[in-house]
Protein backbone atom coordinates (compact mmCIF):
# COMPACT_ATOMS: atom_id res chain seq x y z
CA UNK A 1 0.00 0.00 0.00
CA UNK A 2 1.46 3.34 -1.06
CA UNK A 3 1.89 6.34 1.21
CA UNK A 4 -1.18 8.16 -0.11
CA UNK A 5 -3.35 5.03 0.16
CA UNK A 6 -2.14 4.46 3.72
CA UNK A 7 -3.00 8.06 4.60
CA UNK A 8 -6.49 7.72 3.09
CA UNK A 9 -7.11 4.46 4.98
CA UNK A 10 -5.97 5.99 8.26
CA UNK A 11 -8.10 9.09 7.66
CA UNK A 12 -11.21 6.93 7.12
CA UNK A 13 -10.33 4.87 10.18
CA UNK A 14 -9.93 8.00 12.34
CA UNK A 15 -13.25 9.37 11.06
CA UNK A 16 -15.04 6.11 11.84
CA UNK A 17 -13.47 5.95 15.31
CA UNK A 18 -14.40 9.56 16.08
CA UNK A 19 -18.01 8.91 14.97
CA UNK A 20 -18.12 5.89 17.23
CA UNK A 21 -16.69 7.91 20.15
CA UNK A 22 -19.33 10.60 19.65
CA UNK A 23 -22.10 8.00 19.53
CA UNK A 24 -20.76 6.31 22.67
CA UNK A 25 -20.76 9.69 24.48
CA UNK A 26 -24.40 10.16 23.49
CA UNK A 27 -25.11 6.63 24.65
CA UNK A 28 -23.69 7.40 28.10
CA UNK A 29 -25.74 10.60 28.38
CA UNK A 30 -28.94 8.87 27.35
CA UNK A 31 -28.26 6.04 29.79
CA UNK A 32 -27.88 8.60 32.59
CA UNK A 33 -31.11 10.24 31.43
CA UNK A 34 -32.87 6.86 31.48
CA UNK A 35 -31.66 6.12 35.00
CA UNK A 36 -32.80 9.54 36.23
CA UNK A 37 -36.20 9.48 34.50
CA UNK A 38 -39.10 10.06 36.86
CA UNK A 39 -42.10 9.50 34.57
CA UNK A 40 -42.97 6.62 32.26
CA UNK A 41 -42.95 8.99 29.27
CA UNK A 42 -39.38 10.09 29.99
CA UNK A 43 -38.29 6.46 30.38
CA UNK A 44 -39.92 5.46 27.07
CA UNK A 45 -38.36 8.39 25.19
CA UNK A 46 -34.92 7.68 26.65
CA UNK A 47 -35.25 3.96 25.89
CA UNK A 48 -36.15 4.72 22.25
CA UNK A 49 -33.22 7.13 21.94
CA UNK A 50 -30.95 4.52 23.50
CA UNK A 51 -32.09 1.96 20.93
CA UNK A 52 -31.50 4.38 18.01
CA UNK A 53 -27.97 5.19 19.18
CA UNK A 54 -27.17 1.50 19.66
CA UNK A 55 -28.38 0.79 16.09
CA UNK A 56 -26.19 3.62 14.79
CA UNK A 57 -23.15 2.15 16.58
CA UNK A 58 -23.92 -1.29 15.18
CA UNK A 59 -24.30 0.25 11.71
CA UNK A 60 -20.77 1.68 11.88
CA UNK A 61 -19.35 -1.82 12.07
CA UNK A 62 -21.38 -3.25 9.20
CA UNK A 63 -20.50 -0.65 6.54
CA UNK A 64 -17.71 -1.57 4.16
CA UNK A 65 -15.66 0.56 1.84
CA UNK A 66 -15.76 -0.90 -1.67
CA UNK A 67 -13.91 -0.03 -4.84
CA UNK A 68 -16.14 1.02 -7.74
CA UNK A 69 -15.50 1.76 -11.40
CA UNK A 70 -17.53 4.53 -13.00
CA UNK A 71 -17.47 5.07 -16.77
CA UNK A 72 -18.80 8.37 -18.07
CA UNK A 73 -19.70 9.59 -21.55
CA UNK A 74 -17.32 12.52 -22.01
CA UNK A 75 -14.67 14.64 -20.35
CA UNK A 76 -17.19 17.21 -19.06
CA UNK A 77 -19.10 14.55 -17.16
CA UNK A 78 -15.79 13.15 -15.94
CA UNK A 79 -14.70 16.52 -14.60
CA UNK A 80 -18.06 17.04 -12.90
CA UNK A 81 -18.02 13.59 -11.30
CA UNK A 82 -14.48 14.01 -9.95
CA UNK A 83 -15.43 17.42 -8.54
CA UNK A 84 -18.45 15.93 -6.74
CA UNK A 85 -16.25 13.12 -5.38
CA UNK A 86 -13.68 15.57 -4.05
CA UNK A 87 -16.44 17.67 -2.51
CA UNK A 88 -17.29 14.69 -0.30
CA UNK A 89 -13.65 13.82 0.46
CA UNK A 90 -13.35 10.92 -1.97
CA UNK A 91 -10.22 10.91 -4.08
CA UNK A 92 -10.91 9.51 -7.58
CA UNK A 93 -8.11 7.73 -9.44
CA UNK A 94 -7.45 5.77 -12.61
CA UNK A 95 -5.61 2.53 -13.01
CA UNK A 96 -3.02 1.93 -15.70
CA UNK A 97 -4.41 1.74 -19.24
CA UNK A 98 -7.90 2.82 -18.25
CA UNK A 99 -9.78 5.12 -20.58
CA UNK A 100 -9.85 8.81 -19.78
CA UNK A 101 -13.58 8.60 -19.11
CA UNK A 102 -13.24 5.84 -16.51
CA UNK A 103 -12.61 6.63 -12.87
CA UNK A 104 -12.18 4.45 -9.79
CA UNK A 105 -13.35 5.43 -6.32
CA UNK A 106 -13.42 3.84 -2.89
CA UNK A 107 -16.41 4.60 -0.69
CA UNK A 108 -19.27 2.94 1.10
CA UNK A 109 -21.85 1.55 -1.32
CA UNK A 110 -24.72 3.11 0.61
CA UNK A 111 -23.06 6.54 0.47
CA UNK A 112 -22.57 6.17 -3.28
CA UNK A 113 -26.20 5.15 -3.86
CA UNK A 114 -27.84 7.63 -1.51
CA UNK A 115 -25.66 10.73 -1.73
CA UNK A 116 -22.87 10.81 -4.31
CA UNK A 117 -24.61 9.48 -7.43
CA UNK A 118 -27.90 11.42 -6.93
CA UNK A 119 -25.93 14.66 -6.43
CA UNK A 120 -23.89 13.98 -9.57
CA UNK A 121 -27.04 13.26 -11.62
CA UNK A 122 -28.67 16.47 -10.39
CA UNK A 123 -25.63 18.54 -11.35
CA UNK A 124 -25.26 16.72 -14.67
CA UNK A 125 -28.70 17.96 -15.72
CA UNK A 126 -27.54 21.53 -15.11
CA UNK A 127 -24.27 20.87 -16.95
CA UNK A 128 -26.16 19.52 -19.97
CA UNK A 129 -28.42 22.57 -20.02
CA UNK A 130 -25.47 24.95 -19.78
CA UNK A 131 -23.46 23.19 -22.50
CA UNK A 132 -26.48 23.07 -24.84
CA UNK A 133 -27.21 26.77 -24.37
CA UNK A 134 -23.52 27.67 -24.85
CA UNK A 135 -23.29 25.60 -28.04
CA UNK A 136 -26.46 27.12 -29.49
CA UNK A 137 -25.25 30.64 -28.67
CA UNK A 138 -21.85 29.95 -30.25
CA UNK A 139 -23.46 28.62 -33.44
CA UNK A 140 -25.91 31.52 -33.57
CA UNK A 141 -23.35 34.27 -32.91
CA UNK A 142 -20.23 32.96 -34.64
CA UNK A 143 -21.13 30.41 -37.31
CA UNK A 144 -24.25 32.05 -38.73
CA UNK A 145 -22.75 35.54 -38.46
CA UNK A 146 -19.75 34.49 -40.56
CA UNK A 147 -21.95 33.08 -43.34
Amino acid sequence: MGTWQTFQFRRRLVTRVSKEDALRDKLEKITALLEGAKTPGERDAAAQALQRIQQAIDGLHTTRVVEMRVTLADRWQMRLFTAVCRRYGIEPYRQKRQRRTTVMIRCEKSFFDQTLWPKYRELRVWLDIYLTESTERLIREEVHRAA
